[in-house]
């Protein structure tokens, strides 16, 4: 009886077995369910954007001829869809004789009804160019790393604004002329020339709602220049309303990195996943540095009065302070980080091997090139009117007159004001960063004054950042006209790791909607599959077939 019942089991689990679908049969069931579940998604009626057909703007001056770009498909190398017209190439910064050159490219809002907008977007570095947010944060087109070629960017800031992504200082990517500045007082006054010039060739740009926009050491461009268009409004024809910042500089070094060093650590010590040894060596150097301490005294709401630097920092150059062992808690980290995980990436720390390759070159693509660096190619450079010549996507060379910015941190000079005249001021910061550190971000603002009161009054609160299609994607707080948005999962180019993100932080800022607010999410993207074809959140989760349906 035993062995009659032992072989019939052993029949039924056969025939179970060989019931079993084989993964070809999976993949086609699961695709027949999605088709079907594409068709129930797209008889619902979401809202949407309507596509503007027509260019939002033409340009009257023969000039501006020069500098067009036709973004029909295939007219710019690899992008095999069509992005629309835009104007690009080498624009003086005055009418002098053989002045220096910035390079840039101007992209129009999609829409009409953002037409009046021009955000002006730069990267960080200093010397880092913003043809790298271009084509793989905010512009038109995108092609991150590790893809095999560009794609429509659905999160393109162009949606929301017309945009000028501008090379600068000079010396940084395809811009020319002789390096001459050595502050930022002195760099905001060649990017005024710059946009007088321009404005001269595109003046149907005149008049427009400025806001000015970037990324790391942007903390240092954005609100020097900001503050030198506020303290000379007849300067420039157009008229200067905000800012935004993602993971800034806007502090000492000591601040954005060292102090809050081991306390990052700690909260990532799993993906970090040093030896007991070192993480014990980092707490003591930590405590007796005084960080720890600082941490708990002084990143509080509201602040308890002026922060101290810790005794052990002292001036160096200005803009920089100058740490010595063992205090040096953040170098320390960073250079057993990449005996750990030799992928790590100072800009997102959850990379791991092996490392994608990047058409920008660094800081992603190390030796595993897979073609040549995109601003390299003589094609494209010809195209855009860009000179022919090696372009890289951060200088080498010096872009400050003996590699030094004299200029003191933002949030001790320019910033309190600057947010002061803004009608709205937006800083964002990546959780992920480890180039500069949230907590350092929040020091800085615990230590400035602005609007009669310093830094922030109540604590910001968990979770409250939310995007209807993604759900809580981080944490935001708002005082006195300056908005702080911290994001999850996001690195130091946020609107490249988390875009979604950043573009909602823009639409507030351009005042399309409140941040805490999801009704009107929806309105701001061209079509449902963008917002609502999400599959990280819970919302996108329930509109994916059931298993059963397979």
């Amino acid at each position: 009886m035993k062995v009659a019942q032992l072989v019939s089991t052993v029949a039924a689990l056969v025939s179970a077995v060989a019931a079993v679908p084989s993964f070809q049969e999976l993949e086609a069931r699961r695709a027949a369910a999605l088709e079907r579940h594409a068709a129930k998604r797209d008889a619902r009626v979401y809202p949407k954007r309507q596509v503007t057909t027509q260019p939002t703007i033409s340009f009257s001056n023969p000039k501006a001829a020069e500098f067009f770009v036709d973004g029909c498909k295939d007219c710019i190398p690899e992008v095999h869809f069509d992005v629309g017209p835009s104007w690009s190439g080498l624009m003086p910064i005055s009418s002098a004789p053989n002045p220096p050159e910035l390079f840039f490219w101007y992209w129009p809002a999609k829409h009409a009804e953002n037409a009046d907008d021009l955000v002006f977007w730069t990267n960080g570095g200093p010397g880092c160019s913003s043809l790298m947010g271009m084509l793989q944060e905010n512009g038109p087109f995108t092609w991150p790393p590790g893809t095999g070629q560009p794609i429509e960017n659905q999160w393109s800031w162009t949606n929301l604004s017309n945009v000028l992504w501008v090379e600068q200082p000079v010396g940084t990517g395809f811009s020319q002329g002789e390096v001459d500045i050595m502050d930022d007082d002195a760099l905001a006054a060649q990017i005024t020339g710059f946009l007088q010039q321009f404005l001269n060739v595109f003046s149907e740009l005149k008049g427009k709602n400025l806001y000015l926009a970037g990324e790391s050491y942007a903390g240092y461009y954005v609100p020097y220049l900001a503050n030198y268009l506020y303290e000379n409004p007849h300067e420039l024809a157009l008229n200067m309303k905000g800012i935004w910042l993602a993971d800034p500089t806007i502090s000492w070094d000591v601040v954005q990195q060292y102090i809050p060093a081991y306390a990052f650590v700690e909260k990532w010590k799993d993906v970090f996943a040093f030896s007991q040894e070192f993480m014990l060596d980092l707490r003591n150097a930590s405590e007796f540095c005084g960080y720890n301490d600082y941490m708990d005294q002084y990143l509080t709401y509201p602040p308890k009065g002026p922060l101290p630097l810790p005794e052990d920092a002292f001036y160096g150059l200005p803009g920089a302070l100058n740490i010595s062992q063992p205090c040096a808690t953040w170098d320390s980290i960073a250079a057993e980080a990449v005996n750990v995980n030799p992928n790590f990436n100072y800009f997102r720390i959850l990379d791991t091997w092996p490392v994608s390759w990047d058409v920008l070159g660094v800081p992603g693509s190390f030796l595993n090139k897979q073609s040549p660096i995109y601003f390299n190619r003589t094609d494209v450079q010809d195209v855009i009117h860009a000179p022919r010549m090696s372009w890289q996507e951060c200088s080498v060379p010096p872009v400050y007159v003996n590699r030094t910015d004299y200029s003191m941190p933002s949030s001790l000079t320019v910033l309190p004001s600057v947010i002061e005249k803004n009608v709205r001021t937006v800083i964002m910061h990546g959780l992920l960063d480890f180039i500069l550190l949230s907590d350092g971000t929040r020091i800085a603002i615990q230590n400035m004054t602005w609007g009669g009161l310093q830094g922030f009054q109540t604590p910001i609160q968990p979770d409250t950042f939310k995007i209807d299609g993604f759900g809580t994607v981080g944490a935001m707080h708002e005082e006195r006209k300056l908005t702080y948005i911290e994001v999850n999962l996001a690195g130091h180019m946020l609107p490249q790791y988390a875009p979604w993100a950043a573009y909602k932080s823009l639409a507030y800022l351009l005042g399309h909607q409140e941040l805490n607010s999801t009704a009107l999410d929806a309105l701001l993207y061209p079509n449902d599959q963008q917002l609502y074809g999400r599959m990280g959140s819970m919302e996108a989760r329930r509109r994916l077939p059931h298993f059963s349906d397979l």
